[in-house]
């Protein structure tokens, strides 16, 4: 049996569901996991760069999260020490207004707690995004609130907003992100990682 990795790269549940896009695109699923990484990045889903490439966060937005991590790319990229699993595998599409559609709810449901059992006790989780919070937390509330409070959460976790150029204005309304998170998340992602 191809592990788990390949059996996702394999899935094609969501092919009738995406050729109803406005990008009426194939599948494409981006696992990008062993068992054994120390870091755990849980993001939203794909975007059309990371479609193309098949790289996860090989876009604006990876640059600045590796960024705020403190991350060079050989380092985000060492599967042995950081998996990246997003709440859904593949680019969901856009819808008719040229908007990203969410990621699809079955593709957590199908492959989200195998892909957590077979990481094993990974040693810092940094969740990214409304649908990464409430999957691992069950948080409700608004990603502000959620990232607000990650004091409650560290140092195993890190609720963090999506890094995409859209939430420039955000940090910019939110300037104790950059002030008070982001350096101890880095002191915290560089233990993690030596």
């Amino acid at each position: 049996m191809p592990d788990l990795p390949d059996r996702i790269r394999a899935c094609r549940i969501c092919v009738d569901r995406f050729a109803l896009t406005a990008t009426a695109h194939r599948p494409r699923p981006v696992a990008w996991f062993r068992p054994g990484a120390r870091l755990l990045i849980a993001g939203q889903a794909p975007g059309l760069r990371v479609h193309e490439s098949g790289v996860p966060f090989d876009d604006a937005s990876g640059d600045r999260l590796r960024d705020w991590l403190g991350l060079d790319r050989s380092e985000f990229y060492d599967m042995d020490r950081v998996a990246i699993v997003p709440m859904a595998f593949c680019f969901p599409g856009y819808d008719a207004r040229g908007s990203d559609l969410p990621p699809p709810k079955v593709c957590s449901e199908t492959w989200h707690d195998a892909v957590m059992q077979d990481l094993g006790a990974v040693r810092l989780r940094l969740l990214i995004g409304a649908h990464a919070h409430r999957w691992h937390l069950g948080a409700r509330g608004s990603v502000t609130e959620t990232v607000a409070n990650w004091r409650d959460h560290a140092p195993g976790l890190f609720p963090l907003p999506h890094p995409s150029w859209r939430n420039t204005g955000w940090l910019k309304k939110n300037p104790w992100f950059a002030e008070e998170l982001l350096p101890v998340l880095k002191r915290r992602v560089r233990e993690v990682m030596t």
